[in-house]
């Protein structure tokens, strides 16, 4: 996947003048936004879950070598069978080395975030091999050429007349009066055409939400069943995850689910949640001769012991994408990678670096949603502030805004100084502000101005008015 984080602000301008995704846009509040607020408000230990979530990833993260080796040795004992790739490459040459044991021609995919990471659909199309996206949001977008907009919703940015035009552009076998026009209708030519490809695939990929030391089993949540399908056909199953999605137990792992599902999509829990331990044992009426585990760090290792360490506890539920007003604003593909929204503002940089993700974690209203939603509790804010003090640091930021930042330190250092300058300033400001009370454009303010008009001050510092009319600024306050 090629990386365009560099070109947010361009990418975000073409978001915002296309009429057909500011349309797709206006769903997230009905389809995320709302449900997800009904299941909290009827689930009151909710909160309680989130702490417990918490604790349970944090306790991984502490002991993350031994759960690791805890949960090879279980897969081992299964029958299966666990390969560590330290970089995207590795995690490629992992797969294609299976697939071509395998003799693998066609491979259909559950959606999986971490295939997306190592860009391996392209891969395996150059290596003569065919994947087949088999979740609806992903083989729509496979049709189109497109990534992923949203990491559980990854065709949230079209519109169903989009989807039946795609449909009607790739499927020569439809029928031209076959009416498209419902999503019913969508969903039943997508299911009969991919329900020959389940049975033709040699090889199946799947995504991991979780993966179980206790048992070394790998799970799955899904809403169309494509997963299960996925899984138990092909004569071999392929897991793909990174190394933080390990829980110490089944327990664990079923009271992070309580809030996942409901975080996510604003269910109680996802229609399908499927367990995998091992390949087909005998007697079992189904499932594969071969399970592997493909256990991918390609950075997230080094993210251990940091600031950006409590990110490792994402359970990618999508819930930080669908509060965000920039995400809502610009849609996923201006991130230009695989994560958007404030998690992606968080996880890329950490994965790609900061020179090459260094507006994401600028592009932030920091309102709070974020945090204040995530059933993980991950202080994204937080960690964004974190990123912009590296970005500074390694002078990544532009030279005006280096020195700008520098000029409010000095003064910011020097408490008289600093109330001695904005008392002078501010009525200044104020007066040439006039009654208009906004400035449309003002020197060394230009990265504001540009876009959006700068409100002029009032006249007075808020440490006079708190001096000299306490009571009413602080009644205000409160």
């Amino acid at each position: 996947m090629q990386i365009t984080s560099p070109s947010f602000k361009e990418n975000s301008r073409g978001a915002l003048a296309d009429a057909q995704l500011q349309k797709a846009l206006g769903n997230v509040r009905a389809g995320f936004i709302d449900k997800r607020l009904k299941a909290v408000e009827a689930l009151p230990e909710f909160d309680l879950l989130r702490d417990n979530a918490r604790a349970i990833k944090d306790h991984v993260l502490a002991h993350l070598d031994l759960y690791l080796e805890a949960y090879e040795k279980k897969v081992t004992e299964s029958g299966g069978h666990v390969h560590w790739a330290e970089t995207a490459e590795d995690a490629r040459r992992i797969v294609l080395d299976i697939c071509r044991k395998a003799n693998a021609r066609t491979v259909t995919k559950g959606k999986s975030m971490i295939t997306e990471e190592i860009g391996l659909n392209d891969f395996l199309e150059a290596e003569g091999i065919r994947p087949v996206e088999t979740d609806l949001g992903e083989y729509i977008i496979q049709l189109r050429g497109e990534h992923p907009s949203h990491i559980i919703a990854p065709a949230v940015h079209l519109n169903k007349e989009q989807v039946e035009a795609d449909f009607r552009r790739v499927h020569k076998h439809l029928a031209e009066g076959r009416d498209l026009s419902e999503p019913e209708s969508l969903l039943g030519e997508a299911r009969s055409v991919l329900r020959s490809e389940y049975f033709a695939a040699d090889v199946g990929i799947t995504g991991a939400n979780f993966l179980v030391a206790e048992t070394g089993t790998s799970i799955i949540v899904t809403n169309e069943g494509n997963g299960d399908l996925t899984q138990i056909l092909p004569r071999v199953h392929i897991v793909m995850a990174s190394l933080e999605k390990i829980v110490p137990t089944l327990d664990d792992a079923s009271q992070i689910l309580r809030v996942l599902a409901r975080s996510a999509t604003g269910q109680d829990m996802s229609v399908y949640t499927t367990l995998s331990t091992g390949p087909r044992r005998p007697g079992d009426p189904d499932g594969p001769e071969e399970y592997h585990v493909v256990l991918l760090d390609n950075g997230r290792s080094s993210m251990l012991g940091t600031e950006f360490q409590e990110m490792l506890r994402c359970i990618r539920c999508g819930a930080c994408m669908n509060h965000c007003p920039v995400y809502h604003a610009v849609g996923g593909h201006a991130y230009g990678w695989v994560y958007p929204g404030p998690m992606g503002a968080v996880l890329t940089p950490s994965l790609i670096g900061v020179d090459k993700a260094g507006h994401l974690p600028n592009a932030s209203t920091f309102c709070g949603r974020c945090e204040e939603v995530c059933p993980m509790r991950i202080p994204l804010p937080k960690m964004m502030r974190h990123w912009r003090e590296r970005e500074f640091e390694r002078g990544l930021n532009p030279a005006t805004q280096r020195y700008g930042l520098g000029l409010w330190a000095f003064f910011a250092k020097r408490p008289r100084l600093y109330r001695l300058a904005s008392s002078l300033g501010i009525p200044v400001l104020s007066l040439l502000g006039g009654g208009k009370r906004r400035f449309r454009y003002l020197p060394l303010a230009g990265g504001w101005t540009k876009y959006r008009d700068l409100p002029a001050p009032e006249g007075r510092t808020f440490m006079q008015q708190w001096r000299d009319g306490g009571a009413s600024v602080r009644a205000r306050v409160a």
